[in-house]
């Protein structure tokens, strides 16, 4: 085992994993957090925490992971190079890791124009995948990117996002490709809504080896409305969300319209488990964890498994 954390050992075993997603609260709230937590506790295998989503800021990711772990719970700590320089990227993830947070998932973050202070220098001292070979180089050699040894070695399970659907298609797995070379153990794919080109996606990197290398988690994001279907496909870059989806949720009435969102995530769900190579599921119910129960019920995903 490379940390120990449940989600490699979920995952390790065999297991078709999931994982959930909470965002920090726009202030100091534990309660905020708590209740959030509350709705994923024994739905999913571990809980993505985001990094200042959409460029706004929010509570620290490292402190509401570490609130999670007091809770009981395990979190995956999202990392952006967009607010950090490389010495405060080393020094928060010995932190965290000090603090019990065993995976990490490294992003480069949206860019500072699109948040609530537009004004914000963007760092990017180094990207997503050069933050993958730093965290790889603190656990496997114990050592930090200046060559200084490490005084206690931070054993972390490496993430990274993937995006099936930008564009050139074509450079998609190579990008993948690249992320698997640095040293990512697990990956989380963006919203897939396409299921047919996430199936190509998904049949090339199987042809090529590479989920043979690391595992690939596929985004779920169940659509409220119609009004968010339309968003995400005009607004949201790099989503493919196909134009019979937006049909099917205007043919039913507005007050019934989550419900069938929630069957079309349920029915993505049930085909991606059908699809070679795809290791779990990361279930991201934006300002809607509430509904995860549902969800996974539905899905035939619980109970989840123990493993020791």
């Amino acid at each position: 085992m490379k940390a120990g954390s449940n989600l490699e050992k979920v995952l390790t075993s065999g297991h078709f994993a999931v994982t959930g997603e909470l965002g920090p609260p726009r202030g100091a709230s534990v309660e905020a957090v708590e209740k959030k937590a509350g709705y994923l506790k024994g739905m999913v295998d571990s809980i993505n925490v985001t990094d200042n989503q959409t460029s706004v800021v929010r509570m620290s990711s490292v402190a509401v992971c570490k609130l999670l772990v007091d809770m009981g719970l395990e979190p995956n700590l999202q990392m952006v190079c967009r607010d950090r320089n490389r010495i405060a990227m080393q020094s928060d993830l010995l932190g965290a890791y000090a603090l019990g947070i065993r995976n990490v998932l490294c992003l480069s973050g949206d860019h500072n124009k699109f948040g609530d202070h537009p004004q914000s220098k963007n760092v990017f001292d180094v990207d997503s995948v050069q933050l993958i070979s730093i965290v790889k180089k603190l656990r496997d050699e114990g050592k930090m990117l200046s060559g200084q040894e490490c005084e206690g070695v931070p054993r972390f399970f490496i993430g990274a996002a993937a995006n099936p659907f930008g564009d050139p298609f074509e450079f998609r797995v190579t990008r993948l490709a690249k992320k698997i070379d640095a040293g990512v153990d697990f990956i989380q794919t963006q919203c897939i809504y396409n299921m047919e080109k996430f199936r190509k996606y998904m049949h090339i990197a199987h042809e090529e080896g590479l989920t043979e290398k690391c595992y690939i988690m596929a985004g779920i994001t169940p659509l409220k409305s119609v009004g968010m279907a339309r968003y995400m496909a005009k607004f949201v870059p790099g989503l493919d969300v196909p134009d019979y989806y937006i049909e099917r949720l205007k043919g039913v009435e507005k007050r019934k319209q989550a419900e069938e969102g929630i069957k079309i995530a349920v029915e993505q769900i049930q085909e991606i488990r059908e699809m070679p190579g795809v290791a779990g599921i990361h279930l991201m119910a934006i300002e809607w964890e509430h509904k995860v129960p549902e969800i996974m019920e539905a899905a035939g995903l619980l109970p989840r498994p123990k493993v020791d």
